[in-house]
């Protein structure tokens, strides 16, 4: 099943890659997305055979494991978020299209070009994103383990959980507005994109819908890691203890899990955060704020709006994370 969603994934991005070789720059960040692609790949089916357990060897003697440091968490958390974001870069793009507001250009009208615009540069941004939060979310975890007061497991996790998710939020903000400017056509390049909000808004305009963003991103993550250790839990329980560990196939699927239950949770959110972002997209009068825009979704297009892109977003972040938490083992 894993390996039909990644040769699914691959047709989709090579799809989204068979656009006119206009500019260099297309071409190059074409070049780009199929080497990671392949990286990923193989990255998958090495990782994933690796941790098959031999029951003889369980049988005689207890699996030892080995804690990453701080960097190769940091490392295997950021490299694996970027690879993962360049290779499902026109699954996000068809998600934020699916999310704008009635009025905003089509991919028909922007061409298939757009499903790969400036995938390259934003997506530089997952490699801190991924970092930050996997090294937070470890770090806090161990002082909260090591405190001599025992807190709850589920207070652990809630609280490294949100650390890392805070933490991280000075890099995911800006790129969300950049990437998804430039997947709606309201930037043409990611160049005139940062020079345009520099000139017209300042630093502010990096961080614009960073409320929304915010209360998007933070039970997104809290729920996405809490879940993966909640399930964890329980399957390493049913194999026999804590000295066990899961193989790759089954971290694949936890990960994807987690997920795709916080997508769920968190659709409604995602959405608003979209339309505040891309305003700019559709002629229509702007949003006042969230809250007029949660009221003109549900008066106008009714509750349905509010999951707009849900299937898109499910097929980019259950493969992203599950990534992320195979790489950090």
């Amino acid at each position: 099943t894993v390996r039909l969603e990644l040769r699914h994934i691959w047709t989709i991005t090579m799809s989204g890659m068979m656009v006119r070789p206009s500019t260099s720059r297309i071409s190059c960040s074409a070049r780009t997305v199929v080497v990671l692609a392949i990286c990923l790949l193989a990255f998958v089916v090495s990782s994933a055979n690796a941790k098959v357990p031999n029951k003889r060897v369980q049988a005689s003697s207890k699996k030892k494991t080995t804690e990453l440091t701080a960097v190769q968490t940091m490392a295997s958390g950021g490299l694996a978020r970027m690879a993962a974001q360049m290779a499902l870069y026109p699954v996000d793009t068809m998600r934020t299209l699916a999310q704008t507001r009635t009025g905003a250009k089509t991919l028909a009208e922007l061409g298939t070009s757009t499903l790969i615009r400036g995938c390259t540069l934003t997506s530089i941004f997952a490699l801190p994103v991924g970092a930050i939060q996997f090294f937070t979310h470890g770090k806090v975890k161990k002082l909260l383990q090591k405190k001599e007061r025992q807190y709850p497991a589920v207070f652990v996790d809630l609280q490294a959980s949100i650390s890392a998710a805070c933490a991280s939020l000075v890099f995911t903000i800006p790129q969300d507005v950049i990437k998804q400017r430039l997947q709606t056509g309201i930037f043409p390049s990611f160049r005139e994109g940062v020079k345009n909000l520099w000139k017209e808004e300042g630093i502010w305009g990096f961080y614009a819908a960073a409320i929304p963003t915010a209360a998007r991103n933070v039970p997104f993550v809290v729920i996405t890691f809490t879940s993966f250790s909640l399930l964890e839990k329980r399957l390493l329980e049913r194999k026999g203890g804590s000295e066990q560990q899961l193989t790759g196939w089954e971290t694949l699927c936890v990960g994807i899990s987690s997920a795709l239950f916080a997508g769920v949770v968190t659709q409604p959110i995602d959405v608003v955060k979209t339309r505040m972002t891309t305003q700019a997209a559709t002629s229509l009068a702007p949003y006042s704020g969230i809250l007029d825009c949660i009221q003109s979704m549900w008066k106008d297009e009714g509750f349905t709006a509010f999951y707009a892109g849900l299937v898109q977003r499910s097929a980019y972040m259950g493969p992203l994370w599950a990534l992320q938490f195979t790489a950090n083992g």
